[in-house]
């Protein structure tokens, strides 16, 4: 735990002092800029699972896969 409040830190501590924009706009970024990998993360996972339903024979595989980890691993 302490090193990703360590990183949060450093994040924001560059978002306070390299971002060129005016201090409100800065310590709004530097709060938010964990966003980014979060949205990243949720985005292709959404992306994932439209391919499941758009792309028949992807799901397929990927259902097959899943039950074949279940057969083999429980």
């Amino acid at each position: 735990m302490r090193v990703a409040l360590l990183i949060y830190a450093l994040g924001a501590i560059v978002g306070l002092v390299r971002t060129d924009a005016r201090p409100l706009a800065r310590v709004g970024l530097a709060l938010a800029w964990p966003v980014g990998p979060l949205a990243f993360v949720l985005v292709v996972s959404g992306l994932l699972l439209a391919a499941l339903y758009i792309f028949p024979i992807f799901g397929a595989v990927v259902a097959l896969g899943i039950a074949a980890g279940w057969w083999f691993l429980g």
